[in-house]
């Protein structure tokens, strides 16, 4: 018998979910941040409106 396709398959697989593991921490962090940009934009131009 021949399990070559099946021992890709288990690799290419492991190796997916290694570069998820790897890649949603750093999305995640990087939407983070932009949201907190984007917070601080806002924040700072509500401030910027009530001293007028």
């Amino acid at each position: 018998m021949n399990y070559q396709g099946y021992v890709i398959a288990a690799y290419a697989i492991f190796v997916l979910a290694i570069l998820w593991d790897w890649l949603a921490p750093k999305l995640q962090i990087a939407r983070a941040r932009r949201e907190a940009k984007l917070r601080a934009r806002r924040e700072a131009a509500r401030k910027g409106e009530a001293r007028s």
